[in-house]
């Protein structure tokens, strides 16, 4: 798909329309560079890219937001954006060149909830099922499998700084390899189907780590060992003590009974408290989940919605609908999260009503012992033995969680090492560097046409901290030497481009630069012949004056934008600056 117009507006009222063509698009700066002094900050170069990726998915808060600090808002643009309503149309096209081609119309707007604006060709989408319509409708199917469309198309927008500054390590910061490597491994089109799987392990164990890290920060599971087996040598002793007293003949099988009674309540505590909090746990995500569940009053809204529906002939769903499927969805999430309740709920009754059993007898019993002869020194005796048990009570449940967590920890890995086996098998390795010299052929080819340099892309098997297998991917220069940045990163987007064509492989045939007054004026005139020749879509924005002679030419600018002419022109709205 091409890039085929942009357009940003205000009810009937046309802000800008910019419209692309096949090869090298430029969004310029061209304010007069007088005595010296800076331009091209703040008149929407970066912007443009931004609206765009916008309408594929990102988050609006971009757009008013400072880069360098989130919690910095251009409060002006916000307000520009919101009291105009301001809706941004974004319309793709598969072939520029065939007018009868399939596009494309995606809409969006800055407010929120019952007026929010989010349309596929013309069809109200939620959040969800918004990213669920252009995640299928460019990869086919993908929809809910890892990587997302989000993470596939990061390197064809690049005005971040990570993706700006890095090839391949188009994701934030906290992206980790085995995303990476899933990402990649999708982009050369190898068949891993257990990619998902290998990402909800790794976290699994991550998660599960986590849990046994905090269950051990007080000790070791061999420390524990160690307690017990000392704690159980001391219940032996003081048994033995209590052996020593003159007691009347059924004492001793109530002290037993007793010292027995008040373990199972130790323990049954544990297991109750333990099952309150997974029981609390599942409520308050079903009562979160609930909140979320439309409230709106549907016979007035059915009010405005005929009215509107009498004007506007292209509403084809009703609010009713759209509220009923959000309905639907919560409920069955709610129905999925709920779904061990009320087996929960009859392990508490039953727990409930032997622990009250157990203190029944618990009672009787210290009736019965409390009666007996050599009362001060037993109840000593007895306090000792009561505080060993509920140690050992807790020990014991520590140890059976660590057990657990080990349990589930080897079946994590061994689930794990299972899809290492088919990932790194010589059949899989073999087919990946198939995949990778195809396309190093593009990569080279293109970086040697353009640069007088050959880069190229290799996977290398590594094992992380954790002891991980993985395939981390990195581009290099082939001579070895430092190379250009910049000139790697557009060499790699366009060989990518070329390399899934040539493969079959679903992709954007448009690609989205910021900051190119950083690259050389030949670099960037011998990428504008070669998507030229290649009939791909190349946006830069860029100050005017840093453009070399040969581009800069109208034909190959699609938006100039100045100090006196804005981008979103919000002067022309009487917005008072802030």
């Amino acid at each position: 798909m091409f890039l085929k117009s942009l357009t940003i507006s205000s009810g009937l009222d046309i802000i800008r329309e910019i419209k692309f063509r096949l090869g090298i698009n430029l969004i310029v700066d061209e304010t007069p560079n007088i005595q010296g002094k800076e331009t091209g900050n703040n008149v929407g170069k970066t912007t443009v890219l931004m609206l765009i990726d916008f309408c594929l998915g990102a988050n609006p808060n971009h757009i008013y937001t400072d880069p360098e600090n989130k919690k910095d808002i251009y409060k002006r643009v916000k307000d520009f954006l919101v009291e105009n309503n301001i809706v941004v149309t974004l319309v793709l096209k598969e072939d520029l060149e065939v007018e009868s081609s399939p596009e494309i119309r995606i809409e969006r707007n800055f407010l929120s909830r019952s007026k929010i604006i989010r349309s596929f060709n013309g069809v109200a989408k939620t959040e969800d099922a918004f990213e669920e319509a252009l995640t299928n409708y460019f990869f086919p199917e993908h929809y809910g499998k890892k990587p997302t469309f989000r993470q596939i198309i990061s390197h064809n927008i690049r005005y971040k700084d990570m993706s700006i500054n890095n090839t391949l390590k188009t994701l934030d910061a906290y992206t980790s390899d085995a995303e990476y490597e899933t990402l990649y491994l999708f982009l050369l089109g190898c068949d891993f189907e257990h990619g998902d799987r290998k990402q909800e392990l790794l976290s699994d164990i991550r998660t599960e780590q986590s849990f046994k890290s905090r269950l051990e920060e007080g000790q070791t599971k061999s420390a524990y060992e160690s307690a017990l087996a000392i704690l159980e040598n001391e219940i032996i002793a003081l048994d033995a003590k209590k052996f020593s007293f003159d007691l009347n003949n059924n004492f001793e099988q109530d002290l037993v009974n007793l010292n027995n009674i008040k373990y199972k309540i130790n323990f049954l505590s544990s297991e109750i408290g333990k099952l309150n909090i997974r029981k609390n746990l599942i409520v308050n995500a079903k009562n979160d989940l609930s909140e979320n569940q439309s409230k709106i009053d549907l016979n007035l809204l059915k009010q405005i919605y005929n009215q509107a529906s009498s004007q506007i002939n292209q509403i084809q769903k009703s609010f009713e609908d759209l509220c009923n499927f959000h309905n639907r969805m919560i409920a069955e999430k709610i129905r999925y999260i709920a779904k061990d309740l009320p087996e929960i709920e009859k392990q508490l009754i039953s727990k409930s009503d032997q622990m009250s059993r157990f203190r029944e007898e618990e009672k009787l019993l210290t009736s019965k012992v409390a009666k007996s002869d050599s009362l001060e020194e037993l109840e000593k005796i007895i306090s000792e033995l009561n505080d060993k048990y509920r140690s050992k009570g807790e020990y014991e449940n520590i140890l059976e969680k660590l057990k657990t967590s080990e349990s589930k920890l080897a079946d994590f890995n061994q689930q794990l090492t299972t899809i290492d086996d088919d990932l790194f098998s010589d059949t899989f390795e073999s087919n990946l560097k198939t995949k990778v010299n195809k396309f190093n052929n593009h990569f080279s080819n293109i970086s040697q046409a353009l640069y007088g340099e050959k880069y190229a892309l290799k996977p290398d098997q590594v094992v992380n901290s954790k002891g991980q297998r993985l395939y981390k991917f990195s581009a290099f220069n082939t001579n070895f030497s430092s190379g250009k940045k910049q000139g790697e990163i557009s060499c790699f987007d366009i060989a990518y481009t070329l390399y899934a064509d040539e493969e079959d492989i679903p992709c954007l045939h448009f690609l989205l630069n910021d900051k190119k007054e950083l690259m050389h004026d030949n670099q960037l005139l011998n990428i504008a012949n070669l998507v030229e020749s290649k009939k791909l879509q190349f946006v830069a924005s860029i100050l005017k004056d840093k453009l070399p002679e040969e581009l800069n030419k109208e034909e190959y600018f699609v938006v100039k934008l100045s100090q006196t002419d804005k981008l979103f022109r919000i002067e022309s709205f009487g917005i008072a600056s802030n």
